[in-house]
């Protein structure tokens, strides 16, 4: 072998070493990584602080604000042999909110799983429990162009709970009406007693609608006589004419046509009262003077007093004196 070619050798040698050297220190230039990901309209990366993007990475992207992910379109995209990113289309659009919420309605089944809803998309709804539907009026909603719902009509009607019946000795306080979700008041008349509930309420039950609660019963109270009493006939006296109505005051009625009989014999009374006392001191005084000594008077008036008082007349009638002459 010749010195030129051993030398040869010794320098291919030498190139292995710092090949394999190369690989050891600079592994991922030899590996080819990918460039930062591709944009997507309407969307970011995710890429959490990554500067770097080695063979099989996986970029995942999130749809910017006011737009949602179409579903069943890919959001990610993976670093492929040779530098280069699998391939992706735009995956984010506008979309409606979730439809609107009814107090009458639900959506039907597939809707109420959907989370996309491009401009012109339709769902449509399905009467909830307690409600029957009014075939006449749209259960649908629209999508529109500001990407807001169309109002939908108000296709369900409640339900009717049944007639309530009535309840003996007592009665029942419809407060509104008897459909789904309607309450009613129970109540007895005076001296009876409420024995069950007080109310009751229009509820689902099953596929249909019922009172929540049965009828209460109305039961004599204990503290009731069960003798009704005699009722007593008002008393009445007289009150003045200026009065223009009866006064009832417990028992007792006052009429202004009546008063006047009160007032004349309270009147009366008064007078005879003051004509006797009158006599009383006439004859006192009589009596007095009597004592005192001698009457003189008229001569027509001598037998009168004589008699009157129990006194003695004169031989002459001339006078009159106590005790015999």
């Amino acid at each position: 072998m010749s010195p030129a070619w051993r030398g040869a050798r010794a320098v291919l040698r030498l190139l292995r070493g710092l090949t394999i050297l190369l690989l050891l220190l600079c592994p991922q230039a030899v590996r080819s990584d990918c460039i930062p990901p591709p944009d997507v309209p309407n969307a970011t990366p995710a890429l959490e602080g990554r500067t770097s993007f080695p063979e099989k990475s996986i970029v995942t992207y999130k749809c910017n604000k006011d737009f949602v992910k179409i579903p069943g379109k890919q959001d990610a995209v993976i670093c492929l042999t040779g530098n280069k990113w699998s391939p992706i289309a735009e995956f984010c659009n506008r979309s409606c909110d979730v439809p609107t919420r009814l107090l009458f309605a639900v959506l039907k089944q597939p809707y109420n799983r959907l989370s996309y809803f491009p401009e012109g998309c339709v769902v449509e709804y399905e009467c909830r429990l307690g409600y029957t539907r009014n075939h006449s009026l749209s259960g649908k909603a629209t999508c529109l162009q500001n990407f807001t719902w169309s109002k939908p009509d108000e296709f369900c009607n409640k339900k009717s709970c049944r007639n309530p019946g009535e309840i003996i000795n007592g009665y029942i306080n419809i407060t509104t009406d008897i459909l789904f979700g309607a309450s009613i008041i129970f109540s007895c008349n005076t001296g009876y007693k409420l024995i069950g509930p007080s109310s009751s309420y229009c509820i689902v039950v099953g596929d249909t609608v019922d009172w929540s609660d049965p009828l209460p019963e109305c039961k004599e109270s204990s503290q009731t006589s069960k003798v009704t009493p005699t009722p007593q006939k008002p008393t009445t006296v007289n009150i003045p004419a200026t009065q223009s109505q009866a006064v009832t005051r417990g028992t007792t009625t006052f009429r202004p046509e009546t008063l006047s009989v009160g007032v004349s014999t309270i009147a009366s009374g008064l007078v005879a009262g003051t004509i006797i006392i009158g006599t009383l001191i006439l004859v006192r005084i009589f009596w007095d003077y009597g004592k005192s000594g001698s009457y003189y008077t008229r001569e027509d008036n001598k037998a009168q007093n004589a008699m009157f008082h129990n006194l003695t007349v004169t031989p002459d009638a001339s006078e009159v004196r106590l005790g015999k002459l």
